[in-house]
């Protein structure tokens, strides 16, 4: 396939179209892209010589436009010495010249037209290309988001994280035993000094009372000695 073919199909190419289409769109997409550089790479290239050519034609007229400007100069001086026959062939090699550099005249024009196509097909190619890569950047992020999400979804339906969830329903299931028991010996250790302190405050009620009843004991007694 020569390249104006190749270009033409890439710059009608509908990239979305192709991708839906594509059973693998992160590698096609790759393959597009190499195309595109590779087409640019040549168009630029024969760009090139294009520039090369119209420099070298541009090089060829000024130096036959010199030359007819002598053969003019021969042509003259030849009349002048009544010379008809050299002035008839000096004007012959000036006519030929002339036809030459109006052939140049008209290949450079040609070339114009071809630099002319080729920057239009490069500015349409690079845009192709940016809308490419574009894309392709998408398709990766996309493809790994997708890649990540399937790699979370499995982990949430694997049974190996189901049985693991459950030793951990367990294990906490054991601890709050523990805890639970931890706590009913704490609150029997706080009845059983609530009932120690209640004991003492009893028993200074106790000895009061005793205090209290001796006082009154000792006081008759008094009384009956006095009397």
């Amino acid at each position: 396939m020569s390249i104006f073919s190749r270009l033409s199909d890439i710059i009608n190419a509908n990239i979305n179209t192709l991708l839906e289409k594509a059973e693998d769109p992160e590698k096609i997409i790759r393959l597009m892209i190499q195309e595109m550089e590779d087409t640019l790479v040549e168009i630029r290239s024969a760009a090139a010589k294009c520039i090369a050519d119209r420099k070298e034609h541009g090089r060829h007229i000024t130096f036959l436009e010199r030359e007819q400007s002598e053969w003019a100069r021969r042509a003259e001086l030849a009349v002048r010495r009544d010379r008809e026959d050299l002035a008839r062939a000096a004007l012959a090699e000036k006519q030929a010249i002339s036809d030459r550099i109006e052939h140049l005249h008209e290949e450079v024009k040609l070339l114009d037209q071809q630099l002319e196509k080729f920057n239009g097909d490069i500015t349409k190619l690079q845009g192709k290309l940016t809308d490419a890569k574009k894309r392709q950047r998408s398709i990766v992020v996309r493809h790994q988001t997708a890649t990540t999400q399937l790699a979370a979804r499995k982990h949430i339906h694997d049974d190996r994280i189901d049985e693991m969830l459950y030793r951990f329903e367990n294990a906490e299931r054991k601890i709050d035993r523990v805890e639970s028991e931890s706590e009913a010996l704490d609150m029997g250790r706080r009845r059983s000094l609530a009932d120690q302190i209640a004991g003492l405050e009893q028993d200074d009620r106790v000895e009061a009372a005793l205090q209290e009843l001796k006082h009154k004991v000792e006081g008759e007694a008094e009384e009956q000695h006095d009397e």
